[in-house]
C-alpha cells in the first residue's frame, strides 16, 4: 500500500521529532550538573578518602566542579593530639582538586563538634584558661589556612554557634564558656591573618526558620557592626520533603543578602524523613522503603528550591551537596542510627534519580 503525501510528511515529522529528542538526551547525558548550572553557580560535592578511589569518581568529576571535605578538616581530624597535624586525607582532596581544577571549600575551623578534648584542659587536666584556649585557637586556624593558601577559596570559619533554643541566642559551647561571644570574632580575624585572601564564612543549619534566622542576623550584624572579616553565610541546607517551603527560603535569602554578604549553600540534603533534632536508635517498626510518595515529594521540593537557587544567582555563589549518592550519607546514620536514607540526586547505583532530571530541564540562560 502507498503511503498518502499526508501520512509521508507526518512520518518524517515523527522521525525529526524522534531524532531530535534523542540528541537532546545524548547531549543531556555528556553535560553534568555543573554543566547544566555553569551560568549560575559552582556546584559542589562533600567528600571523604573513599570517593577519590571508587567508582563514584567518575560521577564527581562529571557532574562537579567544586568540592568539600567531608571531614578530613574538621579539628579532631586535622590536630587530634596537640601538635601533632594529620594532614594526609585533606592534602590528598586538594591535591585532587588542583589537579583537576575544582574549587575548594573548607570546613571546618572551629565548631563545638568533632573538637578534641584536648583543646578544653589545662595542663593537669582542669579547664583551659581563656588566654591559653585562645593561643590554642589562634595556632590551630593560621596553621590550618596558610598551609591551603591560594588552594582553598573559602572557609566555614565558626560552625554552628548559634543555639537551637531562641530564646538562648549563642550556643553554650565550651568556646563559649571559656572565651564568651568574643571567640567568634576572633576566629574570623585568625583566619584573615593567615589568609587575606580567602572567603569566609559563618556556617549554620535551619537558618531559614524564623526563630533561628533572627539570632543568626543578630549575629551577622554585630560582626559586621564590629568590622570583622566575614564575607558571606553558608545555609547548610540540611532540608526535608516536609521544609521549608519556598517564602521561608526565599525569605531568608531576602535577608542575609541585605546585610551585603556571599550566601553559599554548603551542605544540601533532601532528607525523606521529618526532621528529628536527637539521635535515636531505629525503631522495629520503621520502613525503609523508598516510597513513590516520598520519591514524587523529593522530586517537587528539588525542583522547587533549584529554582529558587537559580532566580537568586546574584548573591548565592555556590551550591554542595553534602555527600555524593544515596549509595552512602550521613543521613543513614544520623538522626536514626541505621535507618537507610535517600536525600541525593543520585541513587545507590550511581545513576540519576528523577529529582535530577527534574532540575536540569529549565530554560537556560
Amino acid at each position: 500500500m502507498f503511503l498518502t503525501k499526508y501520512k509521508l510528511k507526518f512520518l518524517i515529522a515523527l522521525a525529526a521529532s524522534l531524532l531530535f529528542f534523542c540528541c537532546v538526551a545524548q547531549q543531556s547525558k555528556k553535560r553534568g550538573l555543573k554543566d547544566f548550572y555553569r551560568n549560575y553557580f559552582p556546584v559542589g560535592v562533600a567528600i571523604n578518602k573513599r570517593s577519590l578511589v571508587g567508582d563514584e569518581l567518575n560521577l564527581i568529576k562529571h557532574n562537579f566542579n567544586s568540592l568539600t571535605a567531608e571531614n578530613a578538616m574538621k579539628m579532631t581530624s586535622l590536630q587530634p593530639k596537640e601538635g601533632v597535624f594529620n594532614w594526609s586525607t585533606a592534602d590528598s582532596i586538594v591535591g585532587f582538586a588542583v589537579k583537576n581544577k575544582f574549587k575548594v571549600r573548607g570546613h571546618t575551623l572551629c565548631w563545638h563538634n568533632q573538637t578534641p578534648e584536648w583543646m578544653f584542659l589545662g595542663a593537669n587536666g582542669e579547664q583551659v584558661s581563656k588566654e591559653l584556649l585562645l593561643q590554642r585557637l589562634k595556632i590551630h586556624i593560621q596553621t590550618v589556612v596558610k598551609r591551603y593558601r591560594g588552594k582553598i577559596y573559602a572557609w566555614d570559619v565558626v560552625n554552628e554557634a548559634i543555639d537551637d533554643n531562641p530564646n538562648n541566642y549563642l550556643r553554650r559551647s565550651k568556646w563559649y564558656e571559656v572565651l564568651g561571644e568574643d571567640y567568634i570574632a576572633k576566629a574570623f580575624e585568625f583566619a584573615h591573618e593567615a589568609d587575606p585572601n580567602a572567603q569566609l564564612f559563618y556556617n549554620d543549619y535551619n537558618i531559614e526558620r524564623p526563630d533561628k534566622m533572627a539570632n543568626v542576623l543578630r549575629l551577622l550584624k554585630s560582626l559586621k557592626q564590629k568590622d570583622v572579616p566575614i564575607h558571606g553565610v553558608g545555609m547548610q541546607s540540611h532540608w526535608s520533603i516536609f521544609e521549608p517551603d519556598q517564602l521561608a527560603l526565599e525569605t531568608a535569602i531576602q535577608q542575609y543578602a541585605a546585610l551585603d554578604l556571599k550566601i553559599h549553600i554548603t551542605e544540601l540534603d533532601i532528607s525523606v524523613y521529618p526532621w528529628e533534632a536527637q539521635e535515636r536508635k531505629k525503631r522495629p517498626d520503621e520502613s525503609e522503603a523508598f516510597t513513590a510518595e516520598m520519591e514524587q515529594k523529593q522530586i517537587d521540593k528539588y525542583e522547587m528550591i533549584f529554582k529558587v537557587f537559580r532566580k537568586y544567582k546574584d548573591v548565592i555563589e555556590n551550591v554542595t551537596f553534602w555527600n555524593v549518592s544515596d549509595r552512602y550519607s550521613w543521613l543513614d546514620f544520623f538522626p536514626v542510627s541505621g535507618r537507610k536514607n535517600y536525600p541525593l540526586l543520585f541513587n545507590k547505583n550511581l545513576q540519576p534519580k528523577k529529582a535530577y532530571w527534574k532540575i536540569v530541564n529549565f530554560k537556560h540562560n
